[in-house]
């Protein structure tokens, strides 16, 4: 029986990382009982509800340092390279994270598993990047395998006489080139699997991104067939990857079929509509599964999430809507930022068009 096994009552789960997901799985974890531990910097977003110790997360002796002090270790990015996370008591397991922290290997792995994605190929030179350009054909975004998110590590490409601008503004690192999808909706689905193999699926969610930042997050998408397939998809990467917690995955939704374009293995942006939203927030599903417990109910009823970017509005202004939640990370003001959200009950659409309105105005 393994520690966090026999300390099930009351275990203890460090997190790597301290930014606002970690603070939100840290407000959820005392209904559970369960303590959480972040590894950081102290004054990151999670000391507002965690302990935060000081851990290099790039230190392979740090991080196993600190995992011997709690039962067990969760992720709340995955940019840690996979070479840290070898031997720790790990929720999802560090191939998982291996796996959708690089962008090659990830689609790859869709495809073993029969999920459609858009084209791509490897680019590990210029010469490459010419060759895929002639096999995907343009327009077409070439990406970085590693640390690309929201919108960072991304180039477009329209005409071939790019390629030489484009290859060395991402510092000539591995990439791959995937080609452009004429795409209907983008959406997300948002599962999580305990350790006992149960499963549970909150609805899709349709999501629109400005400058490559998710901006709003609409549930549910109302589409049972694509309901069904997401379903089906997140069914195959949980049990492939002997996955434990919650897994979010990003669609592209053309001629009414899905198309993989991303994973991630943590709680994710698209979700945080779930605190108000589901019977139980993605963050409790989290920890739930991590920590051998039952999954909660995703019954769900219809939520609209705002992420505002770059400042918070001041609070006299959102305690002016009663049907608003108001999730502040407490971080410094900074363009392109995330630095909280607002979630609404879909019904108040007055005020939902109204904030949106204002937050345009705040990115």
């Amino acid at each position: 029986m393994s520690q966090v096994d026999q300390k099930n009552s009351h275990p203890r789960i460090g997190i790597l990382g301290a930014g606002q997901l970690a603070l939100m799985l840290a407000q959820a974890a005392p209904a559970l009982d369960i303590e959480v531990i972040c590894a950081g910097s102290p004054g990151d977003c999670a000391s507002q509800a965690a302990e935060v110790r000081s851990v290099d997360l790039d230190d392979v002796s740090a991080v196993a340092a600190f995992a011997h002090t709690v039962d067990l270790v969760t992720v709340e990015s995955e940019n840690i390279h996979a070479d840290v996370l070898q031997g720790l008591n790990l929720y999802p397991n560090a191939h998982a994270i291996a796996v959708a922290q690089e962008r090659l290997l990830e689609k790859q792995f869709f495809r073993e598993c029969g999920i459609a994605t858009a084209p791509f190929a490897p680019v590990e030179s210029l010469d490459d990047l010419q060759r895929a350009i002639e096999e995907i054909r343009l327009p077409a975004i070439l990406k970085t395998r590693r640390l690309g998110y929201d919108g960072k590590g991304q180039v477009r490409l329209a005409h071939a006489e790019e390629a030489a601008e484009a290859w060395a503004s991402v510092g000539g690192v591995p990439c791959i080139l995937e080609g452009m999808v004429r795409f209907d909706a983008e959406v997300s689905l948002i599962a999580a699997r305990s350790r006992m193999g149960e499963i549970v699926f909150y609805p899709l969610v349709q999501n629109h991104h400005h400058e490559g930042i998710l901006r709003v997050s609409i549930a549910p998408f109302l589409h049972q067939a694509l309901q069904n397939q997401a379903n089906q998809y997140l069914t195959v990467l949980l049990e492939k990857l002997n996955y434990v917690g919650v897994l979010a995955v990003e669609f592209f939704v053309e001629s009414g079929k899905l198309l993989a374009n991303e994973m991630a293995p943590r709680v994710h942006n698209s979700g945080h509509w779930t605190i108000e939203g589901s019977a139980t927030s993605q963050f409790e599903n989290h920890l739930r599964a991590i920590a051998g417990r039952e999954l909660g109910s995703t019954e769900s009823r219809p939520t609209v999430m705002l992420n505002c970017i770059g400042t918070m509005p001041p609070e006299i202004e959102t305690l002016a809507f009663p049907s608003l939640f108001r999730h502040d990370y407490g971080k410094e003001a900074r363009p392109g930022r995330k630095v909280g959200h607002l979630a609404f009950v879909a019904a108040d659409q007055p005020a939902i068009v109204e904030w949106k309105q204002r937050l345009q105005g705040r990115s």
